[in-house]
């Protein structure tokens, strides 16, 4: 099959490698009908993901069709529709059972795409199919679900749970690009006063007014400034970084009010300064953390019904062999206006598997 192989930092291609093989009863083939790209991605481009190493098939989120099943797997059977989601879960661990799916001990948490190979190929295994695999409802579109692989989940639940969102709030969103999207959609959901977005780039701004933002502020004029006139100057109950750089942790610290929340979705490569002597005294809760998916089952019933905003956030597509090019139209972003690029290729004959 073809896939997109990491080699080192700065260094990955769209090429031959073997098919991929179930190895345990509870994994599943499944060939990929729609992928796509994410920020993460880009930071294991940059080396700031040690752990991936050279040989690696890239890519966490997609969906596809089930073409085999190991022995041991109950909820999903050949010709199914999933979702993959970008976290694996054992579901027997202590995590698992208080369904932290990010932190599984027993083989799960983020594995593809990084500790195996992931999803940015024809085909992929799926390690623990059954709490792995979500069968999709025939009326969301691969375009729509494989959005939920990933940034819906990662934005609501890393973004909007943990920060405690609650109506009548003023939420501030750092980073309008697709987790930062898709955390002011689902915090609109909770019905907070106001929700401010601040990003670097006039598009993204745009989107950010489309997903459900009340305000917006350019990074560079002093958004801080605008919270503070929001609020008559008490500064943000909720404060989201989706950037994942110093700059934008510090500025999430400034501008987050007495007793408010942080919660960092932002996937930082290098280290943050915490300002205690500024902090200390201000009751401020601080929050990061993987996501676990566990949300995923209700946010597909929610697009099922059409009450989850997905439109306008896919701004690409490619066919699946066009891989170099959606990387480098996605890492252009600030030119390309891309918020989130989505790839899809032509079937092809399945390819029979090993057995379990």
């Amino acid at each position: 099959m073809k896939a997109y192989v990491f080699h080192g930092p700065g260094e990955a291609a769209w090429e031959e490698t073997a098919d991929p093989v179930l190895s345990d009863p509870t994994d599943a083939i499944v060939r990929v009908d729609a992928v796509t790209v994410c920020g993460t991605d880009l930071h294991i481009l940059k080396g700031d993901v040690p752990e991936v190493g050279p040989g690696t098939v890239l890519g966490h989120e997609a969906v596809g069709e089930v073409v085999e099943t190991g022995r041991d797997v109950r909820s999903v059977r050949p010709g199914d529709r999933v979702l993959i989601s970008c976290i694996s879960a054992c579901g027997r661990c202590r995590y698992c059972r208080e369904a932290m799916y990010g932190q599984c001990r027993g083989g799960g948490g983020w594995v593809l795409g990084h500790l195996i190979d992931g999803t940015q190929a024809e085909y992929v295994r799926v390690p623990h199919a059954d709490f792995s695999l979500h069968p999709l409802p025939a009326n969301v579109t691969d375009q729509d679900a494989v959005l939920l692989a990933d940034i819906f989940p990662t934005g609501y639940e890393v973004g909007v749970l943990n920060g405690r969102v609650r109506p009548g709030d003023t939420v501030v969103v750092v980073g309008a690009g697709p987790v930062g999207l898709a955390a002011i959609a689902t915090a609109r959901l909770l019905a907070p006063e106001r929700i401010v977005a601040v990003d670097v780039a006039t598009a993204r701004l745009e989107a950010a007014r489309k997903a459900g933002a009340d305000a917006v502020a350019a990074a560079q004029e002093n958004p801080e400034q605008l919270v503070a006139d929001l609020t008559e100057g008490l500064g943000a109950d909720v404060v989201i970084e989706a950037v994942g750089v110093p700059e934008t942790f510090e500025m999430c610290t400034r501008t987050v009010r007495p007793g408010g929340r942080v919660a960092n979705v932002g996937v930082h490569g290098k280290p943050v300064t915490l300002h205690l002597e500024d902090l200390w005294s201000k009751n401020i809760t601080i929050t990061t953390g993987l996501v676990d998916t566990h949300s995923t089952p209700t946010l597909l019933r929610m697009a099922a019904a059409g009450r989850l905003p997905t439109a306008g956030l896919v701004t690409h597509t490619f066919p699946l062999d066009r891989m170099e090019e959606a990387y480098d139209v996605f890492a252009s972003a600030a030119d390309t206006g891309a918020l989130k690029v989505v790839l899809g290729g032509p079937r092809r004959e399945v390819v029979e598997a090993g057995a379990a």
